[in-house]
C-alpha cells in the first residue's frame, strides 16, 4: 500500500516528504537518527514557542483567559487532588 498524506502540507514539506519516501530504508534510518539527534540538541525550541505563545496577545491568550476565569470562579481542582483520584 502506498503512503498517503494525511495532513495538509505546504508545498515545500510535501516535496521533502516525497524525497524521504524515495530514500532507501538505510537512508531513512540515517535521516531519522539525525532528526532525533537534532531534536535532542534543541530542547528549548518548543519551550520558547510556548513561552512566546503564552505572552499577552499570543496564540494562547484566549485559552489562558478562560483558565484564569475558571480558577477565579472556583471551577478547578488542585492538581494533587486530581492525580490522587485518578
Amino acid at each position: 500500500m502506498a503512503w498517503e498524506y494525511r495532513l495538509v502540507m505546504t508545498t515545500t514539506v510535501r516535496r521533502i516528504a516525497d524525497e524521504v519516501l524515495s530514500l532507501r530504508e538505510t537512508e531513512r534510518e540515517e535521516l531519522l537518527s539525525w532528526l532525533a539527534d537534532y531534536d535532542l540538541a534543541h530542547p528549548d525550541c518548543w519551550d520558547n514557542e510556548i513561552e512566546r505563545d503564552s505572552q499577552p496577545g499570543g496564540r494562547m491568550d484566549a485559552v489562558l483567559s478562560r483558565v484564569r476565569e475558571d480558577i477565579a470562579a472556583g471551577r478547578t481542582k488542585p492538581l494533587d487532588e486530581v492525580i490522587n483520584n485518578a
